[in-house]
């Protein structure tokens, strides 16, 4: 027996090397950690169960039975986040490059099946050249087994990606399928043809960095959520994530009992809208205003650099979980465009799928003009964040602190879409446009007329902001539930949110819906 346990030890120290100590040695020089290493900065300390450390390849193409190596390019498991059970998988740069072929791609089926079965978390830590060209057609089998899994995983566990290196071709797949990706300045890459083949098609010449960095998905193309400066900052991001979801779509999300009074009556709240309604004001103000931490309240912005005319991320009222929504005067007047539309209505549809009640505060003027905007479908992708509120059962409550114009009104969670409860504080602007539009079009003529229409336009605007810019006509036909002082938001929210808990509201039974892609 000691011989046997000798040679199962033997296995198991071959198996943490890896592709080798030279090529491990590199990867620490290009600034990146090693799977294993990703895996324990991650997990509690002592938590990993490891799983298939002795597969191996079978192919024999291209001298491939002389280059088996233990694991075979990834390291897959389970183990804790502050006490969670998760899955995991982390793949291994230093073997073939962390390319994928088919016990590759079997041992993370094996740990998403898992996943499924007990209602656990599944996060990917990807670093990979793509497909392992030597096994042909069985890698790309293997990539589209990962595919219909993140598919049949989606809104009933979460899925989360960390970017830690390359991620190319049909690999960029399954982390555009899972919640929620992270990516690292600067040693991170997603794209779906490299610079080089993008140089011979269209003799563009363009850096790794530029294409895919980090940045440019972050800021430009919102394929990302979020970017750590580091592995590590990486990494942190992605467990404070998960302190605000649950672990299935069984669950609520994790109570943390907390510090902060439910009746803080913020007056610094009564100071942030201007009293020219058309200057912008920080979205950011009211909402770390009003949610646990005070001034500066625990908020977890999701997108913070793609869409800036919408606010999303995670916060807590009195310990429970929110997903807040809110327009952002501060950038584009909070217009919503085709990017804000789609940044809102995926976040929407993971909350609803996950039991997160959505706080939605409302300032928007209306939806973006320009050709630009009509050519690319603000139509359809306007109605893409309509879809997902009306679709979302969740308690839903609302707070119009400024301007609701138009449809935009009705977009933003309005009680029309089966918002719960609605507020708006006496600063509301609630009509079917501003002023000076209304004013243009129904006044026209009377204006047209007049010995002075500089003079009677004036009045008329006067007479439409005095009848149609306050929250009371709303009020009377009950589409708002309360009017209330800015520093009362805080508590008034927690009560109805808590009202909520039990909540419970049907759809008509169907297959799935027809969101407009």
């Amino acid at each position: 027996m000691d011989d046997k346990i000798k040679i199962l030890r033997q296995k198991k120290a071959e198996s943490l090397l890896g592709g080798g100590k030279d090529k491990q040695d590199k990867q620490h020089q290009a600034g990146k950690l090693t799977a294993r290493e990703r895996i324990e900065l991650l997990l509690d300390k002592g938590s990993f169960q490891e799983l298939d450390a002795f597969v191996t390849h079978q192919c024999t193409h291209f001298g491939m039975e002389d280059k088996r190596i233990l694991g075979d390019g990834v390291v897959t498991g389970y183990g804790a986040v502050e006490g969670r059970l998760v899955y995991i998988f982390s793949q291994d740069f230093t073997v073939f490059g962390g390319s994928l072929g088919e016990a590759f791609a079997n041992k993370i089926c094996k740990v998403m099946d898992l996943a499924m079965k007990v209602g656990a978390p599944i996060i990917g830590i990807n670093d990979s050249g793509g497909a392992r060209i030597q096994e042909g057609v069985v890698s790309l089998g293997g990539y589209a087994e990962i595919f219909f899994r993140n598919v049949m995983a989606s809104g009933v566990i979460p899925q989360i990606s960390i970017i830690m290196g390359p991620c190319a071709g049909g690999a960029v797949y399954s982390p555009a399928l899972t919640d929620f990706i992270v990516m690292v300045n600067n040693t991170s890459h997603m794209f779906i043809t490299g610079p080089e083949v993008i140089k011979s098609v269209t003799n563009e010449e363009i850096t790794f960095e530029q294409l895919g960095g980090a940045k440019t998905h972050n800021t430009r193309s919102g394929v990302a959520h979020f970017a750590g400066k580091d592995e590590k900052d990486s990494i942190n991001i992605l467990k404070r994530l998960l302190q605000f979801i649950p672990s299935n779509n069984m669950e609520s999300p994790t109570y943390i009992k907390p510090k902060d009074k439910v009746d803080r009556m913020e007056m610094e709240l009564l100071k942030v809208i201007p009293p020219n309604s058309n200057k912008p004001y920080d979205i950011l103000d009211v909402i770390r205003y009003v949610v646990d931490g005070g001034g500066d309240g625990d908020f977890l912005e999701v997108h913070k650099e793609w869409a800036k005319n919408i606010v999303v991320g995670f916060a807590r009222l009195n310990g429970h979980s929110v997903g807040v929504v809110g327009n952002q005067p501060a950038h584009l007047a909070g217009c919503l465009d085709i990017n804000a539309s789609i940044k809102g209505a995926r976040f929407v549809r993971f909350c609803d799928a996950f039991n997160i009640p959505l706080v939605t505060f409302v300032d928007v003027p209306g939806f973006l003009p320009g050709s630009a905007q009509e050519y690319g479908g603000i139509i359809r992708n306007g109605a893409k964040l309509l879809y997902a509120y009306c679709e979302a059962t969740v308690p839903k409550l609302t707070v119009i602190t400024r301007k609701a114009y138009g449809g935009a009104y009705d977009v933003m969670c309005s009680k029309h879409i089966r918002a719960d409860m609605n507020f708006a504080w006496p600063s509301a602007e609630i009509a079917v446009m501003g002023p000076d539009g209304a004013v243009n079009i129904v006044f026209r003529k009377e204006i047209a007329e007049a010995k002075d229409s500089k003079e009677t336009r004036a009045r008329l605007v006067a007479e439409y902001e005095e009848k149609f810019e306050n929250p009371y006509i709303a009020a009377e036909r009950g589409y708002i539930d309360e009017v209330i002082e800015p520093q009362e938001t805080r508590p008034k929210l927690i009560v109805a949110l808590e009202s909520l808990l039990n909540k419970k509201e049907t759809r008509p039974h169907k297959k799935h819906g027809n969101i407009p892609l």
